[in-house]
């Protein structure tokens, strides 16, 4: 598939660039720090194309997911808790999506992010967590995932609980719902799994998945 994958300099998004080169795709990254990212390996060099530009821009997105397949999201506010970055690349992706006639996009949220009932099984902890350090960012994921799931794109929302930078393990449940105690976690390396692999699996179309390890 041909692929724009937005946030490949991340800490996730460096395992999702990973991932579908190794599956062989053809990955076009949007970045504004191309120095952050790893050099490939000769068998993925000429499937890779790195574009310098900005993910909140509705025309640098939109020129760079022209002709894709596909577009995988994995933005993340690093530790800028009151960023606003998820919100404004929601907000760019959609008409851009629509422009390019794109419809498929996987785009990475968080646990606890409210949408409908799925954060309802979280743990003390996880609440207290997200309702004080985490309110503002939460708030505009929330935006985010609200305007996504409305938008009538092909959306599948990732709700994975806090990540981990461990091995991948395959090892892991999507649910809808689930009943936590404590903080859980996963590998960044297995949520980027799950992502690529809803690329052409309609399974959690225009729906929430929540991940998590699994249940004991």
């Amino acid at each position: 598939m041909r692929l724009l994958l937005l946030g490949a300099t991340g800490p996730t998004g460096l395992h999702v660039l990973g991932r579908t080169l190794d599956e062989g795709h053809t990955v076009t990254a949007l970045v504004r720090s191309p120095q952050k990212l790893p050099r490939p390996d000769e068998g993925s060099r000429d499937r890779l194309t790195v574009l310098v530009a900005d993910v909140a821009d509705r025309r640098d997105v939109a020129r760079a997911a022209a002709g894709q397949d596909a577009v995988l999201c994995t933005i993340g506010a690093g530790r800028n808790l009151t960023s606003d970055i998820i919100g404004r690349t929601a907000a760019a992706l959609i008409p851009a999506m629509r422009e390019a006639e794109v419809g498929r996009l996987v785009f990475l949220s968080s646990y606890g992010v409210v949408v409908g009932d799925t954060a309802d099984g979280a743990s003390l902890s996880q609440r207290f967590f997200y309702r004080t350090l985490l309110r503002k960012i939460y708030a505009d994921k929330a935006r985010a995932d609200r305007e996504l799931l409305a938008s009538g794109l092909d959306v599948t929302v990732v709700h994975p609980v806090r990540l981990t930078n461990g091995p991948f393990t395959g090892d892991y449940r999507a649910v809808e719902h689930a009943r936590f105690t404590g903080m859980p976690g996963m590998s960044r390396a297995d949520v980027a799994h799950f992502m690529v692999s809803q690329l052409q699996d309609p399974t959690w179309s225009r729906r929430v998945a929540v991940l998590a390890p699994p249940s004991k």
